[in-house]
């Protein structure tokens, strides 16, 4: 090892390996597993990638023997560290207000069944929440949330979103004037993936006041395990399709039940690399 790096390394007397060091190690290899997990997940990464090329050059400097752009590098890294703190003050701010109201700190110990079965939660209460408004106003509207099968030809029939799935969105989309209203929006893990699909109609008997949206809202259930919800233009009524039956008449309350109960926590799907 070249003398410049040797002398950059603090001396130390190496303590001996028991269970103690075992269980340090375990602790600081867990813990910045679960640190890089969260940064790739917030703008930090980028930063941090470049903190890490950063690092890559110095070292190539003093192994190069390339003293000006080293001690240039040597004089930007002592203001590193408060760089950070007011690049990530947002960060930092939102992890220690979790950790006073005695929440735990998302990066560090994580329950990923629990964070799906909250964001499905959330997701679901959106959609009753635009349901309701537009219930108000006799706005009409069809929300598909998708389940095990997959409806990509029906979303290929619609235009792509892939957005988070909140009461303004739905609202916009199903305005009267807005272009998107037409049709169904599919959901997919708790996203928005499409608006205006054409839906295939059912061929069964439905009452004769029921219209295009309720048939459309029928004939997906029968062919997917989907839920669509419907909310008509002519009367305000809720209704929910599942597996080719109509439950009409809703409430708020049941809306919520039925939804509740019955739709599984979206998971992550693997998706195919491409060759």
């Amino acid at each position: 090892m070249p003398e410049q790096i040797t002398n950059l390394l603090p001396d130390f007397v190496m303590p001996r390996f028991g269970l103690g060091s075992f269980l340090d190690i375990a602790l600081m290899a867990f813990a910045t597993y679960k640190l890089l997990g969260w940064v790739r997940q917030t703008r930090a990464w980028g930063v941090f990638k470049g903190i890490v090329i950063l690092a890559l050059i110095y070292l190539a400097t003093i192994l190069l023997g390339m003293y000006t752009t080293g001690w240039l590098i040597s004089q930007i890294v002592p203001w590193a560290a408060i760089a950070l703190v007011i690049l990530f003050q947002p960060e930092l701010r939102k992890a220690l207000e979790r950790l006073g109201k005695g929440r735990r700190i998302p990066f560090f110990i994580t329950n990923p069944e629990e964070e799906r079965v909250a964001n499905s939660t959330h997701m679901i209460e959106e959609i009753i929440l635009a349901a309701s408004k537009m219930s108000k106003v006799r706005t009409g509207g069809l929300v598909v949330i998708e389940q095990g099968t997959v409806l990509s030809d029906v979303e290929a029939t619609g235009i792509a979103l892939d957005a988070v799935v909140t009461s303004q969105l739905l609202l916009s989309i199903f305005e009267t004037t807005s272009p998107l209203h037409d049709g169904a929006v599919i959901v997919r893990e708790n996203r928005a993936k499409a608006a205006t699909c054409i839906l295939p109609l059912t061929t069964a008997h439905l009452a004769s006041e029921l219209g295009t949206r309720h048939r459309a809202a029928v004939g997906v259930s029968e062919t997917s395990d989907a839920y669509a919800l419907v909310i008509s233009e002519e009367t305000g009524a809720i209704s929910i399709a599942k597996d080719g039956k109509l439950y009409r008449n809703l409430s708020e309350s049941e809306t919520r039940n039925m939804l509740l109960a019955n739709i599984r926590p979206a998971k992550p799907r693997k998706r195919r690399k491409k060759i």
